[in-house]
């Protein structure tokens, strides 16, 4: 079961437990991936799981900034909305890499690409992008890279 049918599938089961915050969120996950979908592939089409984690982190950023935005302006109660938020989409992610498994990532790059300084970032950070799959944000592995080859 790919992504996209998993939550059209929670979707469902949100209506009939009548979990109407899970279910706008869901709502407005599958919104985002049949515009992805359409935007690539044209009307009719599914994304495929690696493109859709890719949306859904994108949905998770903004939740994480309209978070920090409502903590910034003294409002809890939508910085607590947005949580929840984030949380049910974070359900349909793959398993967050820790730092030790990201730093293992970063050094078999530099050594398959036999990096020395960071004008080669842009090659080892096209390996560590593939290796780690969706698993890791970009600005955590740049962080990571950038502190190795510095």
């Amino acid at each position: 079961m790919t992504i996209q049918e998993k939550i059209e599938a929670d979707m469902k089961e949100a209506m009939r437990a009548k979990e109407a915050e899970r279910l706008s969120v869901l709502r407005m996950a599958k919104s985002a991936l049949m515009n992805a979908a359409i935007e690539k592939y044209g009307s009719g089409s599914k994304l495929r799981d690696p493109d859709s984690i890719v949306v859904l982190r994108k949905q998770l950023k903004q939740r994480q900034d309209s978070i920090e935005g409502f903590l910034k302006g003294d409002r809890k109660d939508l910085a607590d909305k947005e949580r929840r938020e984030a949380e049910v989409l974070a359900a349909y992610l793959p398993e967050q890499l820790s730092e030790f498994q990201i730093g293992q990532i970063v050094q078999e790059a530099i050594a398959e690409t036999g990096a020395t300084s960071r004008s080669q970032m842009g090659a080892v950070m096209r390996v560590v992008t593939s290796k780690a799959a969706g698993r890791a944000d970009g600005k955590t592995l740049s962080q990571a890279v950038q502190k190795v080859l510095a």
